[in-house]
C-alpha cells in the first residue's frame, strides 16, 4: 500500500494539475470575452411591418394596447451593423420611425464613439427608404453620408423629388451595389440577393452579412419562398443567423382583402417549409417584419409560444447577434 507521505504527494500533484487547467481554461474564457466585445454585431432597432405597430388608424382590440401603452408599440423593421474596432455603424433600411431608431443605436452605439457611415436599402416601399428624409436639409443636414441600392432603387432615388434634393444637396451619396456582388469592409462584408416582390419602383434584395465569425440573412420582404431561384433551407443552412419575412401568421388576418394582392410567405407556411431543418437550423431562424394583426406581436399568443416550442426564434426590440 502506498504511504501517506506517497498519497499527500499524489494529492499535491493532482490538486496542482487541477489548478493549472482552471488557470488555462479561465484565460481562454476571458480571451473569448475579449473577443466577443469586440466582435461586429447585429442590432435589432424595429421588427414590424412598414408602419409598425400599432399601425395609423387601426382602433381594433388588437391595436389598443399599443395605443394605450407606449412599451408595447414596435417600429418598423430595421437592423444596425456595429464594429466596436473600426468605430462604424451602419443601417439596414431608413424606416419612418428614423429619430427613434437612431436614438436607440446611440444609447449603445454613441455619435460620440461610432461615425454613422452608411444605410443599406432593401426597396422602395414606404417602410423601407422614407426615413432618408431626415438626413436632409430640414432636419440632420447629412453630409454626403452613403446610401447603397440597386440600380432601380438609385434611378428612383435620384429622379424623383423630394428624394431628389437630398442627392443634389449632397445629403446623401448614392452608392452602387449589383445582385451577388459583395461590398467588402475591413471586417466585414455586406452581400445583395435579388427576391421577388411587388417591385413597382425598384426592384427587391435581401443581404448576407458577413462578420469575421458568422453571418446573418436579412430578407425582411419576399413575395413566396417557392419563387426564389434559390432555396431558403439551404440559404438557412449556410448562415448563422436567418431574419426572415413574418409579415403574416397565416392568411386570416386581413378580413376583407385578397391575401394574394400582398403576397408574403405566412409564418404557417415557413414553418412547414422548414419542418425537416435540424434542430440547429431552425434555431437559426428569426422572424421578422411583422404585421400589425400578426399575433406574434404578443408573447403571450398561442401563435407566439407555437413558434417558439417549434425551435425557431421571433426578433425583438435591442436584441444583439454577434458576428
Amino acid at each position: 500500500m502506498p504511504s501517506m507521505t506517497t498519497k499527500s504527494s499524489l494529492n499535491t500533484g493532482m490538486l496542482n494539475l487541477i489548478s493549472r487547467w482552471l488557470f488555462v481554461f479561465m484565460i481562454i474564457s476571458i480571451s473569448d470575452l475579449v473577443v466577443a466585445q469586440d466582435e461586429p454585431f447585429i442590432y435589432i432597432l424595429g421588427v414590424a411591418q412598414d408602419a409598425g405597430y400599432p399601425q395609423a388608424g387601426c382602433y381594433l382590440p388588437h391595436c389598443l394596447p399599443g395605443w394605450k401603452n407606449p412599451e408595447l408599440r414596435r417600429s418598423a423593421t430595421s437592423l444596425a451593423l456595429v464594429d466596436p474596432v473600426t468605430e462604424t455603424k451602419y443601417l439596414f433600411e431608413a424606416t419612418p420611425n428614423l429619430p427613434e431608431q437612431l436614438y436607440k443605436l446611440e444609447t449603445i452605439a454613441s455619435d460620440t464613439n461610432y461615425s454613422l457611415e452608411g444605410v443599406f436599402l432593401t426597396h422602395a416601399h414606404m417602410g423601407h427608404y422614407t426615413g432618408l428624409m431626415y438626413f436632409g436639409f430640414e432636419s440632420m443636414s447629412a453630409n454626403n453620408l452613403s446610401v447603397f441600392a440597386m440600380p432601380r432603387m438609385r434611378a428612383y432615388l435620384r429622379n424623383n423629388g423630394p428624394w431628389s434634393q437630398l442627392v443634389t444637396m449632397n445629403n446623401i451619396a448614392l452608392k452602387e451595389i449589383e445582385d451577388q456582388q459583395p461590398e467588402n469592409f475591413e471586417r466585414f462584408s455586406v452581400t445583395p440577393m435579388l427576391v421577388p416582390h411587388r417591385d413597382e419602383f425598384s426592384e427587391t434584395v435581401g443581404y448576407r452579412i458577413q462578420g469575421p465569425l458568422k453571418t446573418a440573412l436579412f430578407i425582411p420582404d419576399i413575395d413566396k419562398w417557392e419563387i426564389w431561384n434559390r432555396s431558403i433551407t439551404e440559404e438557412i443552412h449556410l448562415v448563422d443567423y436567418a431574419l426572415l419575412d413574418a409579415t403574416f401568421f397565416d392568411g386570416n388576418e386581413l378580413p376583407g382583402r385578397d391575401m394574394a394582392d400582398i403576397p408574403h410567405p405566412f409564418v404557417l407556411e415557413s414553418m412547414e417549409l422548414f419542418s425537416e431543418l435540424s434542430a440547429a437550423d431552425k434555431a437559426k431562424v428569426w422572424f421578422i417584419h411583422l404585421n400589425h394583426t400578426n399575433p406574434l406581436l404578443n408573447n403571450n399568443s398561442k401563435a407566439y409560444q407555437r413558434v417558439i416550442e417549434a425551435g425557431y426564434n421571433v426578433a425583438r426590440e435591442g436584441e444583439k447577434l454577434g458576428l
